[in-house]
């Protein structure tokens, strides 16, 4: 086949253009190479990838109309992988616009590229963030999800929104993939696994929010990956079980799905934590503070739903996913 991957320098894009790669798939990736974070790991990642031939890379941004439209008509895919987006709950108090701009004007680019492209199934990021103030644990594909507690977590719901309408208007497949808390080698520099191992090897404190009884679904990034895969691999079709009068969330009369990619086993920070340390041989000097706003108290998933369409089940314990990032931080950053 031949994919696009949007956001191939990013974390999850590398690792799933790899896989994709290593199939035997054709690989464009994108990517505008912001500098959200260092953009030396984005370059670094991306040397990962171009030496397959059947990798290629374009600068791009998802939010620039006309190259999006041009790398669709040039391109011809066969399905696409989108995973740019601005990331991260906490700037998107910060920067609001750069949300609008990446994570609803990009995506239209991307639906419409599909649309006139005659591409064969759409799998995009969503997140578990659109659980927002929900309680009930775990979170599942079935519940409602009208009530985000962030911006970030507000357009990934939007995403989920825009995609059904291009599932019903115009028969494309679509799959939304809700990630929880993604972690592993070559990991973001602003997720807590990353800032937590770099602060204690320097020696300096680190901030626990939520003073540590917060709770996160953590799922290791080659289980996010295989979940990727394997549901590129089954487009949607209409549900004919679909009752309008009941509306169920998780179903749809158009040929859309969304799934929880996640652990099914969440972890409070402070054990957490103490996996790293455990890891590091260090003991972290830990900074407690209150939650922070836009953050949920806690997060779980549901995998029924996953498990049922792809036969597959996260289930990557936290201390050998731990003991895999930090074996990579050791090496990339030679300490």
């Amino acid at each position: 086949m031949k994919v696009l991957v949007t956001g191939a320098a990013g974390f999850i894009g590398m690792h799933t253009t790899e896989r994709l790669l290593a199939r035997g798939d054709e690989v464009v990736g994108i990517d505008n190479l912001n500098d959200y974070y260092d953009p030396r790991l984005k370059e670094s990642r991306l040397e990962r990838l171009r030496p397959s031939p059947r990798f290629r890379f374009v600068k791009l941004d998802v939010a620039g109309r006309t190259g999006v439209e041009r790398l669709f008509t040039e391109e011809k895919f066969d399905r696409v992988v989108h995973l740019a987006a601005q990331a991260g709950v906490r700037y998107s108090l910060q920067n609001p616009h750069a949300y609008a701009d990446s994570n609803l004007v990009g995506f239209v680019n991307i639906l419409e590229g599909c649309r006139h492209g005659g591409v064969r199934h759409l799998v995009y990021a969503s997140s578990s963030s659109v659980y927002g103030g929900n309680t009930r644990l775990p979170f599942s594909e079935h519940d409602n999800v009208d009530h985000p507690v962030s911006l970030y977590a507000a357009t990934k719901k939007a995403n989920e929104l825009m995609a059904h309408a291009y599932s019903h208007l115009y028969g494309l497949p679509t799959t939304g993939l809700r990630f929880f808390t993604v972690y592993g080698p070559w990991g973001r520099p602003d997720m807590a696994l990353f800032l937590f191992v770099k602060a204690i090897l320097e020696g300096r404190p680190i901030d626990v929010f939520g003073h540590g009884r917060m709770k996160r679904d953590f799922t290791y990034i080659d289980d996010i990956v295989e979940g990727v895969l394997r549901t590129l691999d089954r487009a949607p079709g209409p549900d004919p079980g679909f009752d309008a009068g009941h509306p169920d969330p998780a179903r749809s009369d158009a040929p859309y799905r969304v799934f929880n990619i996640g652990n099914h086993s969440p972890v409070e920070l402070l054990d957490f934590i103490s996996a790293i340390e455990a890891e590091l041989g260090r003991q972290a000097h830990k900074n407690f503070l209150p939650i922070q706003d836009g953050d949920a108290p806690a997060t779980h998933a549901d995998t029924a739903e996953l498990t049922a369409w792809t036969d597959f089940k996260p289930a990557t314990s936290v201390r050998d996913g731990v003991r895999q990032f930090v074996a990579w931080y050791r090496a990339y950053y030679g300490v």
